[in-house]
């Protein structure tokens, strides 16, 4: 579509306090309190009213600050009004772990509204393939995919798209990170030209501009806590060698008390090592990676949702499509390779406006890009001692390791 310019959703009315401001149709409002929803969030409050007056929108809200119901409320609503056997709304999203989470929100959220949905990723059988493709035919309302399992069915010349009337693109930036830009571009040439685009993105670096000038029309824009941690989350960072970091790591979770616990490491095999390491001393942990079949992704989720599993080490495939409302402690193990990875780490505790504790450990190789962090951020993130029996860690001193990180903040690899 032409783009003519940005608007900027500002001088707006008080926003609303509770749910009955929108107006939503009975069947919707039923959910919401079902699930106890009373107060839009901030994000919310601005979204909302926007998407219901069909405008183009690009909105940056950091994880956890309540975007998905921004969006999925008001299509839901839309579809209580004008009911169809059609693709009414597509969702693109960069993982099948936020497919499933967004699949399982509209379970809720249309609980007693007469919409139908499917999640639609990679990495499942042949059933889930022809359910897909029933449901692609057919018009299931709202279908949320991963761009390349989409693409395989449009390939094949049977998707039923012309009536569809919203596209959403989820978690844009980490999209475009996992390299998704053609195929973004090719789902877009596929769908009707008139209709409502709505552009979610964590952060908004200049190739989200460049995206939302190719697929939005004049879109209104909305910015909510841009890289920012969330207030709840209390951040600190252990300055340590290599060699320190698994004897840490085991002094912080003996005898924890918090129920859930997510770890971040930097790649999947080293991964899979803290699991054994840790699996060894007893900690009731498990790991999840790209190795995993779907099926085992799902139930380490659900243990640990549950919280019969108390700890969970993952690379960052987790950080966004992760929704768990009380992880009580997030620890990086290393470093992320981007700054921006940081707040969506971090931003998986500390949701919903509770509180959180967000531990990193920064070796001598890493702490120029700790340093990004603290600048993207805003402040300097609080150092603490290590345990007596681990000895001393190096110096905190980014500068004199420039040269030594220099090359290791570079394009993130896919996992």
């Amino acid at each position: 579509m032409e783009d003519t310019g940005t608007t900027e959703a500002t001088n707006q009315s008080p926003p609303p306090v509770t749910f009955d401001s929108f107006h939503f149709e009975a069947e919707l409002m039923d959910g919401l309190r079902a699930m106890n929803f009373e107060k839009p969030t901030p994000i919310q409050q601005q979204a909302i009213p926007i998407i219901m007056k069909n405008r183009d929108m690009i909105a940056c809200a950091q994880t956890g600050t309540g975007k998905t119901a921004a969006y999925l409320l008001p299509v839901i609503n839309k579809l209580i009004q004008s009911p169809g056997d059609f693709i009414h709304t597509l969702i693109i999203v960069p993982t099948r772990e936020l497919a499933i989470q967004i699949d399982e929100a509209l379970q809720g959220f249309a609980y007693f509204a007469p919409v139908s949905h499917i999640a639609i990723y990679g990495g499942t059988g042949g059933i889930s393939f022809e359910q897909e493709k029933k449901a692609l035919t057919q018009g299931a309302n709202i279908i949320i995919a991963t761009p390349g399992r989409l693409i395989a069915h449009f390939n094949m010349g049977y998707v039923q798209i012309g009536k569809l009337q919203h596209l959403i693109l989820d978690e844009a930036d980490r999209m475009l990170d996992m390299g998704f830009s053609d195929d973004i571009s090719k789902i877009t040439s596929y769908l009707p030209k008139n209709h409502q685009t709505l552009l979610f993105s964590a952060t908004m670096p200049p190739k989200i501009r460049e995206l939302a000038k190719k697929t939005l029309h004049d879109p209104e824009q909305i910015n909510i806590s841009l890289s920012k941690p969330a207030a709840g989350v209390m951040q600190a960072a252990y300055v340590v060698y290599d060699t320190q970091k698994i004897g840490l790591l085991k002094s912080l979770l003996q005898d924890r008390k918090i129920a859930s616990i997510l770890i971040f490491s930097s790649t999947k095999d080293k991964v899979k090592e803290l699991e054994k390491e840790l699996q060894r001393s007893k900690i009731n942990i498990a790991a999840i990676h790209s190795d995993l079949e779907q099926d085992q992704r799902n139930d380490v989720l659900r243990q640990f949702k549950n919280k019969s599993l108390q700890v969970l080490v993952a690379t960052d495939i987790l950080s966004r499509g992760i929704d768990i409302d009380s992880i009580g402690l997030v620890i990086n193990y290393d470093v992320p390779g981007d700054a921006e990875d940081y707040i969506h780490r971090v931003g998986r505790t500390a949701r919903a406006e509770t509180t959180g504790v967000a531990l990193t450990f920064v070796n001598p190789r890493d702490q120029q890009k700790f340093k990004r962090i603290e600048d993207l951020i805003g402040y300097e993130i609080k150092k603490l001692a290590l345990p007596p029996q681990l000895g001393a860690g190096p110096e905190y001193a980014p500068e004199k390791n420039k040269e030594q990180g220099r090359g290791h903040f570079t394009k993130r690899k896919k996992r």
